[in-house]
């Protein structure tokens, strides 16, 4: 989806259209979720401290986030995956991998399934998508992002190799910030320099990711679409607007983000045994602390009574905090639940 949840936002209320946009906070403590495209053109990005964002844009206008619209709108964006393939792979609210090797919907290529699916969640949302066509899952992804906004790509077997070898790594999906910097430190700049290094050289830098390295810079990714991937774990946090020392205060925050996760863990049915309670401090050092129950957490209390636990066992600060996040991981398959209450809240 091109712009998620700022477009969502600028199709709900047309007084957005055609403004630069972030969802976020405008607090000093603020970051950016999305942003629009028109906010885009000044150098706004999501995860961006809202301040910066602000002396980048002054014009910038800020709404708060609706995921449940979000989740919502993704649902409908899901339904319209179906109509053309089994094999869906969600990677986030906005995007998935799509199997359409089957021709569910009996069209003539890829690049036309493509074009009937965008048109179809513009016809069911409103929303603009854009797609990347290939034979695997790297070069799909890297072709989603070549002709944004509400666009599409392909790249074909016989032009994979070569159109990677010129593409930055640090356009690659896997290279993170810190990777691309070390592999720019170490005169590796675009996917020829990066095919150029024996597989011995990579794994004497890059270790276990070394062979992932070596393929994707010959375009190969040998990566099923799996639509059956398990979730591993569910989470929520939140940045204060003030570095907090008050117990009281940071317990509501914890308590709010329980809550998030257990709306989740309710409405997906999926319960886990670790909860686990994060805390950044003022001097940004984080710590976690977490418990595994004996059995799933299926009750929204359990979920808050071990959350204010945990972090109750930080006490007493030496610092204030900034953030707290609270996760519930260690998922229970269904048949272990038996006899087992329905979440209640």
């Amino acid at each position: 989806m091109d712009a998620f949840f700022a477009s969502v936002e600028q199709r709900d209320d047309p007084t957005l259209r055609g403004k630069p946009v972030a969802v976020g906070h405008a607090g000093p403590r603020g970051v950016v979720a999305a942003a629009s495209y028109e906010a885009r053109t000044f150098g706004v990005r999501s995860a961006l401290p809202s301040v910066t964002a602000l002396r980048r844009c002054p014009e910038l206008i800020f709404v708060p986030p609706r995921f449940e619209v979000y989740r919502a709108v993704s649902a409908q964006v899901h339904v319209v995956f179906a109509e053309f393939t089994d094999l869906i792979q969600p990677l986030s609210l906005d995007e998935a991998y799509l199997d359409v090797t089957a021709n569910k919907a009996g069209l003539p290529t890829a690049w036309a399934t493509a074009k009937a699916i965008r048109a179809r969640i513009r016809q069911e949302t409103g929303l603009t998508a854009s797609a990347g066509v290939s034979y695997n899952k790297f070069l799909a992804k890297l072709a989603s992002d070549h002709r944004k906004p509400d666009g599409q790509f392909a790249v074909t077997p016989d032009m994979g190799p070569s159109w990677v070898e010129a593409l930055p790594v640090a356009k690659f999906h896997g290279v993170g910030p810190v990777t691309a910097r070390k592999m720019h430190a170490l005169g590796i700049r675009t996917g020829a320099d990066l095919k150029n290094k024996p597989l011995a050289w990579l794994a004497q830098h890059f270790g276990s990711s070394a062979q992932w390295y070596h393929d994707i810079a010959r375009g190969i990714d040998e990566r099923p679409v799996n639509p059956n991937r398990e979730r591993k774990s569910s989470g929520s946090e939140t940045t204060f607007e003030r570095d907090l020392i008050d117990p009281a205060e940071i317990e509501a925050g914890v308590l709010r983000m329980a809550d998030d996760v257990a709306g989740w863990c309710e409405s997906r049915q999926m319960f886990g045994r670790t909860v686990t309670v994060k805390a950044k401090f003022a001097d940004f050092r984080q710590v976690t602390r977490s418990r595994t129950l004996p059995q799933a957490v299926v009750d929204a209390d359990v979920l808050r009574a071990t959350s204010v636990e945990l972090v109750r066992s930080l006490y007493p600060l030496a610092l204030g905090i900034r953030l707290v996040g609270v996760t519930v991981s260690n998922f229970v398959a269904a048949d272990e639940r038996t006899g087992m209450p329905l979440f209640t809240r």
